[in-house]
C-alpha cells in the first residue's frame, strides 16, 4: 500500500465547501492508498505548525507528499513544506492550482525555483499553469481536475428565462461585485431578472456586495444562499437558466466544469486558464474582466438566441464527460506508482 501524505487546506468539513483535496483524496483511498491529509486548523499559523509537524511525525512512513500549491500566503505554505520534504527526502508533488502563479514565478524567482526545480513531479488540473510554467523553465504534467459525471442531471436549457446563477467564495479574486452591477444593467430590459448567489464569504466581501445590491436598487432580484453542500446548489441549479463566472483570476474552477455537467450556458471572464477550458461561442461564452457591459450583453445574447443556448448547452456537457473521474485517476494512479 502507498503512502501519501497531503498538505493542504482540509476545511471541507467545517465550511461544507468541498475542495479537490477531498476529491483527489477520495480517489486515492478508493484506489488502495493511504492517505493522511493535513491540516483542518482555521487559524493560519496554528495551519502551519501543525502541517509541518505532519511531516516531521510522518517522514518515515510516508512514500510521497502532495502540496496544494497556490500563489498567496499558501506559496509561503508550500515553500517551508517542501523544503522539510527535501530533508527527510521525500518524493514531493506540487499540485498548481492558484491562477496567479505566473505572476509569482516572476516576483519570487528564488524561492519559486527552490520548490519547483527539486520536486518529484509538478502537476496541474491547468493547460494554462502548464504551459506558464514551461516557459519559465518548470516541467509540469497536466492532470485534470475530475467530477463524477453520473452525479449530474443534465437539463438542456433553451427557452432561457433571465435567472442567474453564480457559485463560488464571496472574495475579491473572485469579483462577485461584477455579478451585481450586471444585474443592475439588465433589469431595464428583463424587470423579473433573479440572481442567486451561492458561496462562503472569505473576505467580507459578502457585505459589500448586499450594499451595492441596495446602492443599484437590486437587492430584491439577488438571493444569497451562503455555503451549500454540491448537491444541494445542484438541486437548485434547476431553477435558473445561466450560470455566470465573474472571476479576475482564475484557473480551472470545478464548478464550470460542474456547471457544464448540469448543461449550463456559460458566461464568464477570460481571466487566466478560462480560455483553456471553456471555447468561446462553442461550449460557453467569454468576455473581458470585470465589463458588466459585455457580460450583460452575452447573457442578453443567449436569452434572446435559444437555439445557440440549446448548441452551448450540449456541447459543455460533452466537454464535461472527458473530465469525468474513470478517464482521469489512472493518471494520478501512474504519477504515485
Amino acid at each position: 500500500m502507498k503512502r501519501i501524505l497531503y498538505i493542504g487546506n482540509n476545511l471541507s468539513e467545517k465550511s461544507k465547501y468541498h475542495a479537490t483535496m477531498a476529491s483527489l483524496t477520495h480517489l486515492l483511498t478508493d484506489n488502495g492508498y493511504s492517505v493522511i491529509c493535513s491540516s483542518n486548523k482555521s487559524n493560519k499559523i496554528i495551519r502551519l505548525f501543525d502541517m509541518c509537524f505532519t511531516v516531521i511525525s510522518n517522514r518515515n512512513k510516508t512514500d510521497y507528499l502532495l502540496i496544494d500549491t497556490f500563489s498567496t500566503s499558501n506559496f509561503y505554505y508550500a515553500l517551508i513544506i517542501s523544503q522539510l520534504a527535501r530533508l527527510f527526502s521525500i518524493k514531493y508533488v506540487p499540485i498548481l492550482h492558484g491562477g496567479n502563479l505566473p505572476s509569482r514565478l516572476d516576483s519570487s524567482p528564488f524561492l519559486s525555483k527552490k520548490i519547483f526545480k527539486n520536486a518529484y513531479k509538478n502537476s496541474t488540473p491547468s493547460t494554462y499553469l502548464k504551459y506558464e510554467f514551461k516557459r519559465r523553465g518548470f516541467e509540469t504534467q497536466f492532470i485534470p481536475n475530475f467530477i463524477s459525471i453520473e452525479d449530474f442531471n443534465f437539463k438542456k436549457r433553451s427557452q432561457l428565462k433571465p435567472t442567474l446563477l453564480w457559485v463560488r467564495a464571496f472574495d475579491k479574486t473572485y469579483n462577485p461585485q461584477l455579478a451585481i452591477r450586471v444585474v443592475a444593467l439588465l433589469k431595464n430590459e428583463y424587470p423579473t431578472i433573479k440572481l442567486c448567489m451561492v458561496g462562503p464569504d472569505k473576505d467580507g466581501s459578502l457585505n459589500e456586495v448586499k450594499q451595492l445590491a441596495e446602492k443599484l436598487n437590486v437587492a430584491d432580484a439577488i438571493t444569497f444562499t451562503g455555503v451549500l453542500p454540491k448537491e444541494e446548489w445542484h438541486e437548485l441549479s434547476k431553477e435558473y437558466a445561466i450560470f455566470m463566472n465573474t472571476t479576475n483570476i482564475d484557473n480551472m474552477p470545478v464548478s464550470i466544469l460542474e456547471a457544464m455537467a448540469l448543461g449550463y450556458p456559460i458566461v464568464s471572464t477570460n481571466a487566466g486558464g478560462l480560455p483553456y477550458l471553456i471555447s468561446n461561442d462553442l461550449d460557453g461564452m467569454l468576455v473581458p474582466v470585470n465589463d458588466e457591459l459585455a457580460m450583460s450583453e452575452a447573457i442578453s445574447s443567449l436569452i434572446k438566441n435559444p437555439e445557440k443556448a440549446t448548441i452551448l448547452s450540449e456541447n459543455a456537457r460533452k466537454k464535461a464527460e472527458t473530465f469525468d473521474i474513470n478517464a482521469i485517476k489512472a493518471q494520478w494512479l501512474n504519477l504515485l506508482t
